[in-house]
């Protein structure tokens, strides 16, 4: 029995008597099977030629694989009122990654912002101790590999702390999470918002997309809702999926800006 890892998204399967025909979250029309066709690994396979990289993004600990894999999302450790947050997940765990995240004081909760990053999470939570995995009950159909520490939350907001609320975005998918840090890492505060809200490459506007591989813009009322929904919380930055794709100062009012030209752009 093998637990494989797609080399396109980065998702591990369940243990599996031999290597499915296609990944699930490949297959789907918001990510996409490679040209040259549905490949897998294997963790240890992955471990031979990458390591976990661990540098500052920003104000945060940040850590991905080395060389680029997959996706290419990044994780970052956020020391919160909440406790240690792993926000996002890689692929890979090494023995030196566990060993630097306790020496940081450890890891409380990991918190995934939709199924593209689900990657090897339950890789991590073994290997931190068994630590819970917060994912959103509208997205528990692509969990690829079940684990007795996921814990689905469901509904709009689910408050971890005084300063820590995650927020369902919705759109990209329907349970897209963003982490919300009113007093962190910066004063004024920090959204780290996965792939509901995409940072461009100017570092100055974000843009919403159902599919990003493919341009596939998202819905109207889905980023209508979304706006709503992130309307009572402010920022000062805001941290996107990947190294230094990040809106330091101002975040809010380049955020609500963002939303006021993609809505002009779609509606004509």
């Amino acid at each position: 029995m093998t637990k494989y890892i797609c080399t396109t998204c980065g998702t591990q399967t369940r243990d599996l008597d031999a290597a499915p025909a296609q990944c699930p979250i490949c297959a789907d029309d918001r990510q996409y099977v490679a040209y040259e066709g549905q490949a897998w690994t294997t963790h240890e396979a992955l471990g031979a030629d990458h390591t976990v990289k661990f540098a500052t993004d920003g104000d945060v600990l940040a850590f991905g694989l080395e060389p680029q894999f997959a996706i290419d999302q990044r994780s970052a450790l956020l020391k919160t009122d909440a406790g240690n947050i792993m926000w996002e997940c890689q692929s890979l765990v090494t023995d030196d990654a566990v060993a630097r995240l306790k020496a940081e004081g450890g890891v409380d909760l990991i918190v995934i912002s939709h199924p593209h990053f689900y990657s090897s999470l339950g890789e991590w939570s073994d290997a931190l101790g068994g630590v819970p995995v917060l994912l959103h009950d509208a997205d528990r159909d692509w969990v690829q590999r079940p684990h007795s520490a996921i814990e689905f939350w469901s509904g709009d907001t689910r408050r971890l702390s005084d300063d820590v609320t995650l927020i369902r975005c919705g759109g990209h998918f329907p349970g897209s999470t963003a982490l919300h840090w009113a007093t962190g890492p910066r004063p004024g505060g920090a959204l780290f918002a996965g792939d509901a809200l995409q940072v461009g490459l100017d570092r100055s506007v974000v843009s919403f997309m159902y599919s990003y591989p493919n341009a596939i813009p998202m819905r109207t009322s889905d980023v209508v809702a979304m706006r709503a929904r992130l309307a009572a919380y402010a920022y000062e930055d805001l941290y996107g999926y990947t190294w230094t794709r990040n809106i330091i100062g101002d975040a809010t009012a380049r955020v609500a800006a963002s939303f006021d030209r993609y809505l002009d752009a779609v509606n004509g």
